[in-house]
């Protein structure tokens, strides 16, 4: 089948899209407004786009999150990786509530200070980046707004590292698939390039 994206109709009962883009790894961003209360937000739009400088990019989608406005209001947030034994505080998370409300508490989640930068992180995330605001871009849709941040700082849970290695099993980290789906990565394998020993 062959369909052009707000032209054609797909004739499927789910867009499709984002069950081919997939699997995404979910960032669960943590921010302070401008007042200073916290907020806690999942994106599955979300991805590491450079090493050196570290740097990390997440999109929101529809009507603007308090995440878009917090990040551009201060200029900085932490991205917290998900666990599979974080999941359902993860999916409280996302429940749309009133601005001010604190995500943190409807999950039960207790917050860790960072080192660099305001915003909490989720205390049992298994991995933290703290993050500066680099480029916030408005982008064709309502409400479509790409973030790019520089990673200022990593926290890591001992837990997860094996022979001196981050090792994904150990905590499962969760990802997005299509529709209502998810996975969790529990099986991993090297593939070496061409040439590479």
């Amino acid at each position: 089948m062959f369909y052009r994206p707000g032209l054609d109709p797909h004739g499927l009962p789910h867009n499709p899209f984002k069950a081919i883009v997939s699997p995404r790894p979910i960032g669960w961003i943590s921010t302070l407004s401008a007042e200073g209360l916290p907020n806690l937000a999942p994106y599955s739009f979300f991805n590491a786009i450079a090493d050196v400088p570290p740097m990390v990019a997440y999109a929101s989608t529809g009507a603007t999150k308090d995440t878009v406005t917090n990040i551009r209001a201060t200029g900085e947030f932490v991205v917290n990786i998900v666990s599979m034994a974080l999941r359902d505080a993860m999916n409280a998370s996302s429940a749309a509530l009133p601005r001010g409300v604190d995500e943190f508490e409807i999950a039960d989640l207790e917050k860790a200070p960072s080192e660099i930068v305001a915003p909490p992180r989720v205390r049992d995330a298994p991995a933290s980046l703290e993050c500066r605001l680099w480029q916030s871009i408005d982008l064709p849709g309502e409400g479509n707004v790409l973030t790019i941040g520089e990673v200022v700082g990593v926290h890591i849970n001992e837990a997860i590292l094996r022979d001196g290695l981050v090792d994904v099993t150990l905590y499962q980290p969760l990802s997005r698939l299509g529709y209502r789906d998810y996975a969790a990565v529990r099986e991993v394998f090297p593939l070496n390039r061409p040439g590479q020993t």
